[in-house]
């Protein structure tokens, strides 16, 4: 093993410790799966390219060939020094080159000789003994735990790619292990997707202790980004721990506060550790050595606060929904929802150094949103999070970073500042940009028109140059409005839409409802709110007609067509297929330009409407199933959680699209300001019933405070 580094040490004296410890232990292990050093250049070619550029295939070639003897030893080791006739022959006496042309072509497939046959040019590694190779190393590193925090890789989108540069200087104090800053600094890094560049030259700084939120339109590479980052693609201080909170906890018989503790692997180590020395004095004679040993447990536990574990972590729960009665349960009993709460609840109670969130807020009620804005506001280390929730970010942020135009600007301050912020530079990039043209503008009229004049050539050759000694002139490029349009519809005279005296339930044993009565018209723009498993979602059903009341009665007007959004809608999108596709699919018999101003009325245009529906980000897959939904032609909406992945450009739109809308809407919504901006009635679920709130949301948000505050 020695050997191998000496070699890589000699040629490749800056090489990231990674690649030498990959390198080094596949040359360990992999002895039988490499049967010549051609073999050999094939699996780590690639790689030692990567770590000196500077270097030519064959200096790579001959580097593996050199490593290949080393590992087998050939000559003994003769190799190496390049002397005597190793694998390098030295020739006893000069060779005349056309001496041999007659018989290169018979010799060549006979000595597989490379200086004598040409090596193909589309040769590929082995993948199997690439896979052989990494699983040794793996068996040799030791699992990695599923836990949060352990720098567990996840999965990075397909085709999505990141180059980087960084400093020998970071890398030799991050190699060295002395490096104990816990602020992160990404230089000078490309993102691309595909053949589609996302970012170029993009460079993050993020200090310890600040709160950052990630914004920009759909589809640029917000959730692409945090993925890079917690995969490790894009290096940051190996000692920094970073946990991105993308997947469910998976549902097994673990209960749930214990599936929060398990987090905390030092704790749940020492504890176990703590019974087993107990279990052991307790069946043999005492033991000094296991006394002292134990005694320093009980230490290590103490300064932890061990004890105050379990109070936390059920203090994160409670403020993230679960009852105390829910926090027994096995995380199994959970939906997929739930259990992304859980998820989040274990990264809260983990506290990593960088944590990562994609749309925290998507997955929780009102009162658990302004619990975790009110729990984040103290959070000791650093977070990077995607938000399209205005009133989270405000609250939330101290600093907001805007992807835009392949680029990252960092802006101090929370979203509204960095709004006010953005759109008094834009003003000012306009009227700069103005200005400058206008002086152009001067210029060239003074050129035109002495151009021919003999007396003024001088003076017409000095504005020339001062013209190109100008710098480019670039216009102010905006990004362009979000625009939506819902179909006009045909006003319907009321009643359009009651409950009365409605019950409903699903066993006798937990009422849902009891004597609800509802009205919704043509003009109503209603908010349905509550916690979750309340149900809000079960009352639209109820309003579509999709459930039967147990008692009472559902009345609709016989005209009445109901456009019904929600997300799990977008789910069951036929992702295989492009959006133009599909749309043929749920209605033949129409043109594909009719599909596609359909789509373009939502904002799936150009090449969006032709790609697979897999490809596109959350939101564009969202205005898919809005656009959809508006083929038929509905008079009424039912819209359940709308918001949940768009932008706030689009979220911005969807809420004009709605109040220009001329029939009914009734949607369930946690964003505070496309409840502001459209809804002019609150209805409130709780308890088994449902009430209309006359002070809107600003009465249902003093309640839901008072609550918290209370707890």
């Amino acid at each position: 093993m020695a050997a191998h580094r000496d070699v890589l040490t000699e040629h490749f004296p800056n090489i990231d410790h990674e690649i030498s410890d990959y390198v080094t232990s596949m040359l360990e292990d992999g002895g039988d799966d490499f049967s010549t050093g051609e073999d050999l250049f094939d699996a780590i070619g690639m790689l030692l390219q990567q770590a000196d550029e500077s270097k030519s295939e064959e200096d790579i070639r001959d580097i593996c060939l050199r490593l290949y003897a080393v590992m087998h030893n050939t000559d003994g080791g003769s190799e190496v020094t390049g002397h005597t006739n190793g694998v390098r022959k030295v020739l006893d006496a000069p060779v005349l080159m056309s001496s041999l042309a007659e018989t290169m072509s018979s010799t060549a497939e006979e000595n597989n000789s490379i200086w004598m046959k040409r090596r193909e040019t589309n040769t590929t590694v082995d993948q199997k003994k690439l896979e052989k190779a990494e699983a040794k190393i793996q068996k040799k590193q030791g699992k990695r735990s599923d836990a949060p925090g352990s720098g567990k890789k996840e999965t990075v989108p397909e085709l999505a790619t990141a180059s980087q540069q960084i400093s020998k200087r970071d890398a030799r104090l991050d190699a060295s292990g002395n490096n104990r800053s816990t602020d992160i600094k990404i230089e000078d890094f490309d993102i691309a997707f595909g053949d589609r560049s996302l970012l170029l030259g993009a460079t993050i700084h993020l200090v310890t202790g600040r709160r950052y939120g990630l914004i920009g339109r759909n589809g640029l590479g917000k959730t692409t980004l945090l993925k890079l980052i917690s995969s490790g693609h894009l290096k940051i201080p190996s000692h920094i721990t970073v946990l991105h909170v993308e997947q469910e906890v998976t549902g097994d018989d673990t209960l749930a506060l214990q599936s929060v503790l398990e987090c905390d692997e030092k704790r749940e180590a020492l504890l176990a550790e703590e019974k087993e020395i107990n279990h052991r004095i307790q069946s043999s004679s005492p033991d000094g050595d296991l006394s002292t040993r134990l005694q320093k447990v009980y230490q290590e536990l103490e300064a932890m606060e061990s004890d105050k574990a379990p109070a936390r972590a059920a203090q994160i729960l409670n403020g993230l929904g679960f009852t105390t009665k829910d926090q027994q349960r096995p995380t199994k009993e959970f939906s997929g929802g739930w259990r992304m709460r859980l998820a989040l609840a274990r990264a809260l109670f983990t506290r990593p150094d960088l944590l990562l969130l994609d749309e925290p807020t998507n997955m929780l009620d009102m009162k658990a949103i302004i619990w975790l804005e009110n729990y984040l506001q103290d959070w000791p280390k650093t977070i990077l999070v995607v938000s399209h929730d205005r009133q989270f970010l405000n609250a939330v942020a101290t600093d907001i970073l805007h992807l835009h135009s392949q680029r990252l600007d960092t802006y101090r301050g929370n979203y509204e500042v960095f709004h006010k912020t953005r759109e008094e530079k834009l003003k000012n990039q306009i009227k700069e940009y103005e200005a400058q043209k206008q002086y152009r503008d001067h210029i060239q009229v003074f050129i035109d028109r002495f151009r021919y004049n003999a007396n003024r050539a001088s003076q017409v050759q000095s504005k020339l140059k001062l013209l190109e000694k100008l710098p480019e002139l670039k216009p102010v490029v905006k990004e362009p409005e979000v625009i939506l349009r819902f179909p006009g519809v045909e006003k319907l005279s009321p009643p359009i839409l009651q409950l009365d005296e409605v019950t409903f339930y699903y066993s006798t044993d937990k009422i849902l409802f009891t004597n609800v009565c509802l009205n919704a018209n043509m003009d109503s723009r209603i908010c349905i709110v509550g916690e979750n498993g309340a149900g809000k979602t079960t009352l639209l059903k109820l309003l579509m007609g999709d459930l039967s009341p147990v008692k009472g009665y559902r009345h609709a007007h016989r005209n009445l067509r109901i456009g019904y959004f929600t997300q799990h809608h977008v789910d069951q999108l036929d992702m295989g297929v492009s959006s133009v596709e599909l749309f043929a699919a749920r209605f033949p018999g129409k043109t594909s330009e009719e599909y596609r101003a359909q789509l373009g009325s939502f904002g799936v245009t150009g090449d969006l409407a032709v790609r697979p529906v897999d490809s596109l980000s959350g939101g564009q897959k969202s205005r898919v199933a809005f656009a959809l939904m508006s083929m038929a032609n509905p008079n009424f909406f039912i819209l359940d959680e709308p918001t949940n992945h768009l932008d706030m450009e689009t979220i911005e739109a969807l809420g004009e699209a709605l109040k220009k809308f001329q029939g009914g809407v009734v949607l369930v919504s946690h964003d505070e300001r496309l409840i502001r901006k459209i809804c002019n009635e609150l209805w409130v679920v709780s308890k088994g019933t449902v009430r209309s709130l006359e002070g809107g949301i600003d009465e249902y948000k003093a309640l839901v405070q008072a609550e918290l505050d209370a707890s």
